[in-house]
């Protein structure tokens, strides 16, 4: 008799649980569920096979503080991922069609990161071990928000001249959906099924052997 292989992930509560959180605008309501459920990154993940762990709110600076990072074990080099996460339904322009102050503000925020490392190399040595480079992701909104000609337009070229990558809160419910229908295709989230508080950072890297070579060259 083949063994059935028990699920990681209660699909039907996150499922309910995401609605609920989008229905209700609540970053505190989806921070909590990104918490446990890894697999809810895939589309925000370069590379979907041998991923490495989500650490949820590291800190820097004695100040700054992002919600989730990652690490890409690239072969030419450590390329790590700092994400900001805003209210899923909230707003992106004005009537006028320009950015509201809200989006401004979860920009600069993430732009006080650029900053700060580039001002403070040695702090990402001490915070991730080695870096390469980084990559800048800013999670706010929804797609009605973003569904429109004026709002792509300013998107696309606002992710590819500021370092900085806008995704919408969808790309959430689109992982959820793509695991329904591909579950196979999640294996190595399975491996790492849910996000690591930031405590773990410091002895992951040090742990991990691609580091060593790379806290030599970065």
């Amino acid at each position: 008799m083949t063994e059935t292989k028990s699920p990681i992930w209660d699909i039907s509560k996150i499922e309910t649980d995401l609605q609920a959180a989008f229905d209700n605008n609540s970053e505190t309501e989806l921070l909590k569920i990104l918490k446990d459920n890894s697999f809810l990154f895939f589309h925000l993940y370069s590379r979907k096979g041998g991923i490495q762990p989500v650490f949820r709110e590291v800190s820097f600076g004695g100040k700054f503080r992002c919600d989730y990072a990652w690490l890409n074990d690239n072969s030419d080099g450590p390329e790590w991922v700092l994400m900001e996460l805003e209210k899923p339904k909230m707003r992106i322009f004005n009537a006028n069609g320009k950015p509201t102050s809200q989006l401004n503000g979860a920009i600069e925020q993430v732009k006080t990161w650029q900053r700060y490392f580039q001002e403070n190399p040695s702090e990402k040595k001490r915070v991730f071990g080695a870096v390469a480079k980084f990559r800048f992701i800013l999670v706010a909104g929804d797609k009605k928000e973003w569904n429109n000609e004026d709002a792509m337009k300013w998107r696309t070229y606002y992710n590819s001249t500021s370092g900085i990558e806008l995704r919408t809160t969808d790309v959430f419910s689109r992982a959820l959906e793509h695991y329904k229908k591909q579950p196979s295709e999640f294996w190595s989230f399975e491996e790492n099924p849910v996000t690591l508080g930031f405590a773990g950072l410091e002895e992951y890297w040090k742990a991990y052997g691609y580091m060593d070579l790379m806290r030599k060259l970065y």
